[in-house]
């Protein structure tokens, strides 16, 4: 059965990628082989790449939180990544420095910067080190989030405001392949060392005190996939601004195709979370005569898709985390 499921998701990542290379705004000739390989090579495949890449990272970030948290509600932003990065490309953008490398250094380090801080903060209580965990993201955002909007009142509104607003929702017109190079060594490391490690997880989230019994280092661990994710997400949303929903109902839907144990759910949920945002990348650049913020339309879909899942799992429980 989860072979089947495998290959099933296997072939609609490379239908959905040929898919998404032969259909766009531009229409193939055939007979002119030049313009065809500028639009894949140049504007289709980069974007594509990047989304295959950012769709397995935030997936594969928001099944280990649910799994560290042991809450079905959490998301890769919990410890206030995509507010430090926001703020991060906002400060970036309200500079005099105008080039998207800048912006997307200034996400990645504030975002870090973000989980840090929240991480820190964290280790200073007493109290049940998740609890602390999820109290510290929750201080984190909201500060982070109050100086990015100051950020937005002092911004010009004709000029630097509308781009900030931009880059926050999300998206991937401007992806290159530099982009691709840039993110690719960070999230691949990131992901690999949380398919390797990926069995600590079902320990893990039997609490931390069985885990411990069990001979897991929980503390090593936590910060090894707290890392990690920090590492994927910032290195994704540094590019691409805050994609939302994606980290939080893919997981989901993971588990409920393959069950909650880690070591099948983690890997599936990586390529479901990289087909889905190709998908909804081809769907942000094809359905309107102007390209829609990808961000915009996943949190269209994802939204009633989760309000269907609390009803659905009403009677049911949550189920093993």
């Amino acid at each position: 059965m989860k072979f089947s499921l495998y290959f099933s998701i296997v072939l609609l990542t490379i239908v959905a990628t040929l898919g998404s290379l032969a259909i766009g705004r531009y229409t193939l000739v055939w007979d002119d082989l030049p313009r065809n390989l500028h639009v894949i090579l140049v504007l289709r495949l980069p974007r594509i790449l990047l989304a295959l890449m950012v769709g397995a990272a935030l997936a594969a970030s928001g099944t280990v939180y649910q799994s560290l948290f042991r809450n079905p509600l959490v998301s890769p932003d919990i410890l206030g990544i995509s507010s430090g990065a926001c703020l991060g490309a906002a400060i970036a953008i309200l500079s005099p420095i105008n080039h998207p490398l800048f912006v997307s250094l200034c996400a990645f380090s504030f975002g870090t910067l973000a989980v840090f801080v929240s991480y820190q903060m964290a280790t200073l209580g007493n109290g049940h080190p998740v609890m602390m965990l999820v109290m510290s993201g929750i201080v984190v955002s909201s500060f982070f989030s109050a100086l990015l909007s100051f950020v937005k009142y002092v911004a010009d509104p004709f000029q630097k405001l509308p781009r900030i607003i931009f880059w926050i929702m999300g998206g991937l017109s401007d992806a290159t392949l530099e982009d691709v190079y840039l993110a690719a060594p960070l999230v691949v490391s990131g992901l690999l060392v949380m398919l390797a490690l990926r069995r600590n997880l079902n320990v893990i989230s039997l609490g931390d005190e069985e885990a411990t019994a069990l001979g897991v280092p929980v503390r090593t661990m936590r910060i090894i996939f707290i890392g990690c994710s920090t590492a994927i997400v910032g290195a994704t949303i540094s590019i691409t601004g805050v994609i939302a929903w994606v980290g939080l109902i893919v997981p989901h839907l993971s588990r409920i195709l393959v069950g909650p144990n880690h070591t099948h759910s983690l890997p599936f949920s990586m390529l479901l979370g990289a087909v889905f945002l190709v998908i909804i990348d081809t769907l942000a650049r094809t359905i309107s005569t102007q390209e829609i913020p990808i961000g915009i339309l996943t949190s269209l879909l994802g939204a009633p898709f989760f309000a269907y899942l609390l009803l659905w799992k009403r009677d049911k429980g949550w189920g093993q985390w």
